[in-house]
């Protein structure tokens, strides 16, 4: 009910009432990369509930979700105890410290229960006044006594997953004193392969295969105004000599110019009707980036795959039914098309 009542997206649906390992993330993407991870552990069978917090919920209105989800995962006991595992990536616009202060009153309010019940919390987060928020649940957290672990950006998104399971010791906790800013990190060694890639690429060599490089182009599903000229926006910052979207298709209307801003100039970027007819016009293509629901996201990408210049596929949205997920990952594994999401993070 609290769902449909504000601007925010709270979401929650218990899978195993008895199971051990219950998640609390924020973020629809975040969500499944947290379930997939469980189940990648082989705790799957264990996995008790999927949903997800965001949109920037109150601090009153975590609370309530938090309090409920406790309140599930305290019905019933297990001889050796159970996992609660609250992460997310970096957030945009959520305040941490507000939503962690909603957390705070739900552990507070079943404290004792907690202890009774014998349950692990791993917390992984970041995003604006993130420190805050951590500070203020470790604080917490000793007052109690609830032994829970605090991580930051520092940290991969999903390293705690291992950690509350017991398959790996826990990581040494960040140092919370410490102002806010970015995570120290050790350069990443590119593997001599990428370095060949990007060498042949600046040299004018053909794109490998599955390798995105500037001269990589998009036919885009739908007719997503916001998103292409995100894109676009992006392309003319980043230098590229050509935007990286060619044509639209949007089925509800005939075929058209639509204007678009590429720096201080303006374009005119074509809209098809059919899949057929932009493929067709624009052989060169090799991404096709799909916005449709996910009432009709399943035969559009199948037929974009039909396509044998088509060696990308990325699927915007949410909620793809698993079993029309699983035939999308059957094709494009049996016509060699790397697949991005569903669920992916949008088209930049």
């Amino acid at each position: 009910d609290m769902d449909g009542k504000t601007g925010a997206s709270l979401k929650l649906t218990i899978l195993n009432e008895r199971g051990r390992v219950w998640t609390m993330v924020a973020g629809g993407g975040a969500s499944v990369v947290y379930a997939d991870t469980v189940a990648d552990y082989g705790w799957g069978h264990e996995l008790a509930n999927y949903g997800e917090y965001s949109g920037a919920p109150s601090t009153e209105e975590t609370f309530v979700y938090a309090k409920t989800l406790l309140s599930l995962m305290l019905r019933s006991k297990h001889p050796e105890g159970k996992f609660l595992i609250i992460g997310g990536g970096i957030a945009n616009f959520t305040d941490v410290a507000a939503t962690f202060t909603g957390l705070i009153q739900a552990f507070e309010h079943y404290a004792e229960e907690i202890k009774e019940h014998n349950i692990k919390i791993f917390i992984r987060r970041a995003g604006p006044n993130y420190l805050e928020g951590l500070r203020k649940v470790k604080a917490a957290s000793e007052k109690l006594g609830l032994g829970v672990k605090v991580y930051g950006p520092e940290t991969h998104i999903t390293a705690v997953v291992p950690m509350a399971l017991g398959l790996m010791a826990p990581l040494p906790e960040p140092d919370l004193s410490a102002p806010c800013g970015p995570p120290p990190r050790k350069l990443i060694d590119v593997p001599a392969r990428v370095k060949a890639v990007a060498a042949q690429q600046k040299n004018g060599a053909a794109e490998a295969p599955g390798v995105f490089s500037p001269e990589t182009t998009s036919i885009v599903y739908g007719l997503q105004h916001r998103a292409v000229q995100g894109m676009l926006d992006f392309d003319h910052m980043c230098k590229r000599k050509k935007p990286s979207v060619e044509a639209l298709i949007f089925p509800f209307s005939g075929n058209h110019m639509e204007k678009f801003y590429w720096g201080t100039g303006e374009i005119l970027v074509p809209v098809y009707t059919t899949t057929l007819e932009a493929i067709a016009k624009h052989p060169g293509v090799s991404v096709f980036i799909n916005f449709a629901s996910f009432r009709s996201v399943f035969e559009t990408s199948i037929e974009a795959m039909k396509y044998p210049s088509m060696k990308t596929l990325a699927i915007i949205a949410e909620g793809v039914p698993e079993r029309q997920t699983r035939e999308i990952i059957k094709v494009a594994e049996a016509k060699g098309v790397k697949l991005i999401g569903p669920a992916t993070v949008g088209g930049i």
